[in-house]
C-alpha cells in the first residue's frame, strides 16, 4: 500500500513538472529570447523594448508601431512588449541590459557615448546646422559607419536612427543670453559633451537620469533642463517649469537599438522581419514627431508655459569652444567630427 502511495505522489510531481514546463516557455515569458525559437509549435518569442519617454511621446508611438509590424511580419512568432517611462530602467540600465541579454530593444541616444566614445560627438550643441544636415549625416555613409562601430565595440545593434525636434531649454527664470545662465543648475544627460557645453555657455550642469528630473525640478534640486518639446510635454515638465526657451541647441536623434545576443537567437527570417519593421517604423515616427510639434507647443502654452525666442548666435559661439576638446580625443572621434562638419 505504501508503495502505491509513493508511486501516486511521484506521478503527480512528474505531471505537475511537465505542466509547468509547458506553460513556462523558457525565458521568453519574461521578455528574454527563447533558447530555441526555431522549434515547432511553441509559444511566440516575447521580447522587451524599453525607453524613457512618456506614453504619448512619438518615441512610444513609434515603438508601438514597431511592435505591431514585428508581430505582423513574423506571422506572430515574435512579439514585442513596449515599456515606456523608464519602467524597466533608465538609458544606462537599458544599454547594459541589452549587453547582458535581459533587455532586447531600447530607444537610446547620447548615453551610448559611454559605451562607444565617438558617439559623444553627436551630442555637441550646434554640431548640426539644421534638420537637413542631420538627415544627410544619419541616413548616409556616416550613419552606417556609426551603427557598424557600435556593434563592433558594444555588441549593440543599431537598427535605425529616429528623428527628434531640436532640444530646447526650460527654466523658471527667463533666459535670453548666455550671461543669464549664471548660477542656474541645469539637468543634463550623463554625457560629457553636454556637461562641457553647458558649462561653456555659463550654466551649472547637473548630470542626472531623466526619471529623476521632474521631482528634482519640483523640489529645487535643479532649476532647469533641456529636451525636445515632445518629451517636455509628455513628461509634464510644464507643471514645474515656467519658460520654454528656443535655443535649438541640438538637432538630435534617438536610435532604435537591439541586443546582438537576442538578434543571434532569432531565425534569419525573423531577423529580416525585424529589420524591415524597423525601417517602416522609422518612417512613421519621423512623420509624427514633426506633425505633433505644433500641437505640443499649443498644449504647453495653453498650460501656462511662456515661449521665449532668443538669438542663438551667442549660445552657439560659447558652445562651439568645446568642440575641439571632443573632436581631438581620438582618431575615430576626429574622423567622425570632420565627416559630419564636411557633409553638405
Amino acid at each position: 500500500m505504501k508503495l502505491f502511495k509513493k508511486l501516486g505522489i511521484s506521478s503527480m510531481v512528474l505531471a505537475l513538472s511537465v505542466g509547468l514546463a509547458a506553460c513556462g516557455g523558457g525565458t521568453a515569458d519574461q521578455g528574454q529570447p527563447a533558447e530555441n525559437p526555431q522549434a515547432g509549435a511553441q509559444q511566440p518569442v516575447k521580447l522587451k523594448l524599453g525607453h524613457i519617454a512618456g506614453e504619448n511621446d512619438p518615441w512610444n508611438l513609434g515603438a508601438k508601431k514597431f511592435a505591431e509590424l514585428v508581430k505582423e511580419k513574423t506571422n506572430g512568432t515574435v512579439e514585442v512588449d513596449v515599456y515606456p517611462s523608464s519602467t524597466i530602467g533608465n538609458d544606462r540600465d537599458l544599454i547594459e541590459g541589452m549587453q547582458l541579454g535581459s533587455v532586447d530593444f531600447a530607444l537610446v541616444a547620447g548615453v551610448l557615448s559611454n559605451f562607444y566614445e565617438p558617439y559623444a560627438i553627436l551630442e555637441l550643441p550646434y554640431l548640426f546646422r539644421d534638420k537637413e544636415h542631420m538627415e544627410k549625416v544619419l541616413y548616409g555613409p556616416v550613419g552606417d559607419k556609426l551603427k557598424a562601430d557600435l556593434l563592433a565595440s558594444a555588441n549593440i545593434r543599431g537598427l535605425q536612427f529616429w528623428e527628434r525636434t531640436p532640444r530646447q531649454l526650460t527654466a523658471n527664470k527667463k533666459v535670453t543670453t548666455p550671461e543669464e545662465l549664471k548660477g542656474i543648475k541645469i539637468r543634463v544627460p550623463e554625457i560629457p559633451a553636454s556637461i562641457a557645453a553647458w558649462e561653456a555657455m555659463g550654466a551649472t550642469p547637473t548630470p542626472m537620469a531623466f526619471g529623476e528630473v521632474y521631482s528634482s525640478l519640483q523640489t529645487g534640486v535643479i532649476d532647469a533642463q533641456e529636451n525636445p518639446v515632445a518629451l517636455i510635454e509628455s513628461s509634464k515638465i510644464n507643471e514645474v517649469q515656467k519658460y520654454l526657451i528656443n535655443t535649438n541647441h541640438v538637432y538630435g536623434y534617438v536610435m532604435l537599438t537591439m541586443s546582438d545576443l537576442t538578434y543571434n537567437k532569432l531565425t534569419p527570417e525573423q531577423q529580416q522581419a525585424i529589420e524591415e519593421a524597423a525601417k517602416e517604423a522609422t518612417t512613421y515616427e519621423n512623420e509624427i514627431v514633426y506633425e505633433q510639434e505644433k500641437e505640443v507647443l499649443k498644449k504647453l502654452t495653453d498650460a501656462g508655459m511662456e515661449i521665449v525666442d532668443v538669438d542663438t548666435a551667442p549660445f552657439m559661439e560659447k558652445a562651439k569652444t568645446v568642440h575641439p576638446n571632443f573632436a581631438n580625443k581620438s582618431d575615430a572621434a576626429k574622423e567622425l567630427y570632420e565627416s559630419i562638419v564636411n557633409t553638405q
